[in-house]
């Protein structure tokens, strides 16, 4: 469990999303929400057979952690839950954001910066239930 706040490198992530967030919006067109770029580019690698740049965006967050550790950044090393644990969550995500239309990149960085309506409902719901979600988790259940 990631319990440091670091704020130096918090603000550096920061801003490279939301540069990556403009850049894709005014070099493709396109918005950043990172659970429609994942499907969408699925879905075409899987029908046309061809690589687009969908999966160049999604190799990109893979690979950008690896080079964030090879110049000094630590990323974390181990995750304290169970396959089966990370299995049910990522599909309940993968769930949550194909039913409300988007994901917290695509509603709370490129939605709000958009003063999207739909968008900043969206992005408070998320927030007030992962505040629920650490609420029970820690203090309810005692996890």
């Amino acid at each position: 469990m990631i319990t440091e706040f670091t704020p130096i490198t918090s603000l550096i992530g920061g801003l490279l999303i939301g540069l990556a967030s403009i850049l894709t919006l005014i070099g493709l067109g396109k918005i950043a929400g990172i659970s429609g770029i994942f499907f969408q580019g699925l879905r075409n690698a899987i029908t046309k057979r061809q690589l687009n740049w969908q999966i160049y965006f999604i190799a990109g967050l893979i690979i950008g952690p690896i080079i964030a550790s090879l110049i000094g950044f630590s990323i974390p090393s181990n995750i304290d839950l169970s396959w089966s644990q990370i299995i049910i969550g990522g599909l309940l995500v993968g769930f949550g954001t194909r039913y409300g239309s988007g994901c917290t990149s695509g509603h709370g960085i490129c939605g709000i910066g958009r003063f999207s309506p739909r968008s900043i409902a969206a992005t408070m719901i998320f927030m007030l239930t992962a505040i629920a979600t650490v609420f029970i988790i820690r203090h309810v259940i005692g996890a």
